[in-house]
């Protein structure tokens, strides 16, 4: 059976690295944000949380709290057509159970965990460069981090996505720790 695999977590917690493990695994990736950054880029906007919150809340408005995994439903379905696909980024759980009814045993959950002033850290420490065309390793202020952490959870119902992960991954050591932890996953979904 071919699924869907999303990847859920706060800012800076790993999502990306996670999510281009099982890319190199062979699954599709499709970036639920992307739609968010590729309207940013579309108004000539700097890629920042100040510009970014308008304009998701803004989508959010004009298709409810479940935008973004009803923007990408045709996308997901398509690819699925071909292949596994990863799906980078759950944010709501208004997303959530609109993939849980569409596609059922096909949707499979990793939530990403890293405390918040290790994650603050990592942003604080990300430089923008110009071959990250998808903006997906932007930094951030720590304030900036915070603020995000917080309309993430009490205006976008993030952390009943991440409670409801099918699968939680720490990411509080290194990078073999981490990758120990998706291969034991990937390995648990093949078999």
């Amino acid at each position: 059976m071919k699924e869907l695999l999303c990847i859920t977590g706060l800012t800076g917690s790993g999502k990306s690295v996670a999510s281009d493990f099982f890319v190199d695994k062979g699954y599709q990736y499709v970036r639920f944000g992307q739609i968010v950054l590729d309207e940013i880029k579309r108004r000539n906007l700097e890629p920042i949380e100040a510009n970014e919150r308008p304009i998701r809340e803004e989508f959010r408005q004009k298709y409810g709290m479940a935008a973004m995994a009803i923007l990408n439903l045709p996308r997901f379905k398509k690819l699925l057509e071909i292949g596994d696909v990863l799906g980078d980024g759950l944010y709501s759980f208004e997303e959530y159970k609109v993939l849980k009814k569409e596609f059922g045993k096909q949707f499979i959950t990793v939530a990403v965990y890293a405390p918040p002033e290790l994650r603050y850290e990592r942003l604080t420490k990300r430089k923008l460069v110009s071959s990250d065309t998808a903006l997906r390793d932007r930094p951030a202020t720590k304030e900036a981090a915070e603020s995000r952490d917080y309309a993430e959870l009490e205006n976008l119902n993030k952390g009943a996505t991440i409670a409801m992960a099918d699968y939680t991954i720490l990411n509080t050591k290194d990078l073999d720790f981490f990758k120990k932890q998706l291969e034991e996953i990937f390995n648990e979904i093949q078999s």
